[in-house]
């Protein structure tokens, strides 16, 4: 006789078996049917026991960007958050919310009134932006368009989890669920104001807004949002673009939807403007309001510029703008990149000579003025627009302004062009002269814009003039509408309002490119002004009274000419000073890892770049298109921190 089989070997493993009865060892059906049972059992207790599989609860060691997913996945990563599992087990709504969605959040909408934990409103904001999104890629039309309704009201939901009134305190900052509220805010509010038609356009319109929850009175109102919306063709959602060609996406964090306004009205090169916008919805009256048809909503419009927020109840809410989006918006437009070289070629001006404003002006702002190169336009500074936009201090202390000119034409007349632009901009901006930060302003430029930066600065008397001629401009016959441009050109006053100019890879005493045979052969393409046709034809007429140089006596000058090493007009500018109580400053390019003294930038040789009489000089290891260079943008940053700490408290408005 024995104990019955597998007794021992399941005490072996651990398991303690009270035998009961013993087994003939004899053969026979009996016996099979025990053993049989035996095994079985055997078999299941094997199954359960440790090391045997992974048990169905246990932690698993994972790298930490796996860990950080799990914890802080939400539906706008593609899965409900763990916040919103937990009230759907509270009620127990999962395989419903899983198979009627609506009727689940239509139960939760009635806890809702009855339970004041914010959590369910949390839950019920995630909830009914995951049934929108699957309304939304349904292929049936009269399914998809109830998304915009069930995202605007998961916009509800998290306003109220964020900012309405309850029992409990409204979320920490430190909460997990506060940041994924404020973006669930944001995206959703963007696609519940979608447009019907659902071309990705926003609708900015008043009247009652029936949701599944209840009926809302919506307002649309502009509190800080200067222009009639009017003049605006549409609004496009920033956050359903990306970005790229920028080093980094400049964003304001806060609440509300950035926008891309895009204006009716034709900006320069014959395109509509885009300014930076955000829409803000504000909730009056709480769930329970909203579900008798009591409540009301605001759709608040704010312009972009300068860091906007927002008061709720006592509270101040950033507001959230994206920068950045809407520059490359804007940049992604091919005629913006043709300009440069469109222009350069040609007499006729497709963007008029002139002084433009990046942003509305801002009274008690310091203008900051790029001026382009040659072949070049204002895309050209785009990287550090962007990067300058993101400081705090001088996106508040600054305003953009760029200059935009054919760089074909001659660098005198291109320079006059800057300095009238810049007066009358002035006077048109702030007719009474009582902004005092107009008067402050910094010029940065790029190549030949540095050189017309610099003749906004200095005061050359008959310098100029005489470098080409020993005869008196008085003597000279000419058109007297040619005579009045060659003086404006030549003859001039530093413009007031320039306190302080930045030169980039500036070609102070000419560009080793420009060639008498590059010169030349550009000509051949090249069309001139009816004024510089016309000075051509004056001069050939007295060349050899005007004793001109040998390449000003057979042809129309162009902007080549004035960047030849051999000319002497710019000779002459290079060693006129910068007017008493002007600033400058020069950052020059130096391709490679050679002598800086004897290195160049591929364009301009660094002993052309370098010039006595400025505050500061930084060498960056760069071709001649430095701008967009960290270096270059840090160096401009750190000029134009150092220009505010140098104006007098009287002089600033923000001071």
């Amino acid at each position: 006789m024995i104990q019955a089989t597998g007794h021992m070997q399941m005490e072996k493993w651990g398991i303690h078996v009270t035998p009961v009865t013993t087994i003939a060892c004899d053969s026979g059906p009996g016996w099979r049917r025990v053993m049989k049972v035996v095994l079985a059992l055997t078999a299941l207790a094997m199954i359960a026991l440790p090391g045997c599989g992974a048990p169905p609860i246990g932690a698993d060691r994972a790298l930490p960007h796996t860990v950080y997913r799990q914890a802080t996945t939400s539906v706008l990563s593609g899965e409900c958050s763990d916040p919103s599992k937990f009230v759907l087990h509270r009620y127990d709504l999962v395989d419903q919310y899983a198979d009627s969605p609506g009727e689940a959040l239509a139960y939760l909408h009635a806890q809702a009134r009855v339970d004041s934990r914010r959590d369910v409103l949390y839950a019920l904001a995630e909830l009914n932006y995951r049934y929108a999104d699957g309304l939304a890629r349904n292929q049936e039309p009269l399914i998809s368009r109830d998304a915009p309704d069930r995202y605007l009201s998961a916009a509800v939901y998290a306003y109220l989890y964020l900012l309405g009134k309850g029992a409990e305190p409204p979320p920490s900052p430190f909460d997990m669920r506060f940041r994924v509220a404020c973006d669930l805010y944001n995206h959703a509010l963007a696609r519940g104001l979608a447009s019907p038609d659902y071309d990705d356009r926003i609708v900015l319109a008043s009247g009652p807004r029936t949701l599944p929850a209840g009926s809302m009175a919506v307002q649309v109102t502009r509190p800080e949002f200067s222009w009639p919306v009017e003049d605006f063709d549409h609004f496009l959602p920033g956050d359903q673009y990306t970005v790229r060609g920028l080093s980094v996406r400049n964003r304001q964090s806060g609440l509300g939807a950035p926008l891309i306004a895009i204006t009716k009205a034709l900006g320069p090169a014959g395109r509509a403007k885009r300014v930076p916008a955000t829409v803000f919805l504000r909730v009056d009256g709480d769930i329970d309001a909203w579900s008798k048809g009591q409540a009301s909503a605001s759709i608040e419009l704010y312009s972009g510029f300068g860091h906007p927020s927002t008061t709720v109840a006592g509270q101040t809410v950033p507001l959230e703008t994206d920068y950045t989006v809407v520059l490359a918006h804007a940049l992604n437009q091919g005629v913006l990149w043709d300009l440069g070289s469109s222009q350069f070629f040609s007499s006729r001006e497709l963007v008029k000579s002139d002084v433009y404003i990046l942003s509305p002006y801002a009274p008690g702002r310091i203008p900051v003025v790029f001026v382009h190169g040659t072949f070049s336009s204002p895309v050209w500074w785009a990287e550090m627009w962007n990067t300058l936009q993101a400081d705090s201090v001088l996106s508040q202390r600054y305003q953009i302004w760029y200059f935009v000119y054919n760089s074909g034409n001659p660098i005198v007349l291109s320079a006059a062009r800057l300095r009238q632009s810049l007066a009358q901009k002035i006077k048109e901006l702030d007719p009474a002269g009582k902004d005092s930060a107009l008067q402050q302003m910094v010029v940065i430029g790029h190549s030949q814009g540095g050189l017309l930066t610099k003749m906004t600065a200095v005061e050359p008397g008959d310098r100029l003039w005489h470098s080409l001629t020993p005869v008196k401009f008085s003597d000279v016959q000419m058109d007297e509408k040619v005579r009045t441009a060659v003086a404006d050109g030549m003859f001039f006053k530093p413009q007031p309002s320039v306190k302080r100019v930045v030169f980039i890879s500036t070609p102070h005493r000419g560009s080793f490119l420009a060639s008498s045979f590059v010169r030349q052969l550009a000509a051949k393409f090249m069309s001139v002004t009816r004024e510089v046709s016309q000075f051509t034809r004056d001069v050939v007429r007295q060349r050899e009274q005007l004793q001109l140089p040998k390449e000003f006596r057979d042809r129309a000058p162009t902007s080549l000419d004035g960047m030849s090493p051999k000319n002497p007009l710019i000779q002459a500018l290079a060693d006129i000073p910068l007017a008493p109580g002007v600033k400058g400053h020069s950052i020059i390019a130096v391709a490679g890892e050679g002598d800086i003294a004897t290195g160049d930038d591929t364009v301009v040789k660094y002993s052309s770049a370098h010039i006595e009489g400025v505050a500061s000089e930084l060498v960056v290891r760069s071709k001649h298109s430095c701008q967009g260079k960290p270096a270059t943008i840090e160096e401009v940053r750190r000029i134009l921190l150092e220009h505010l700490q140098s104006i007098p408290p009287a002089n600033s408005a923000l001071k």
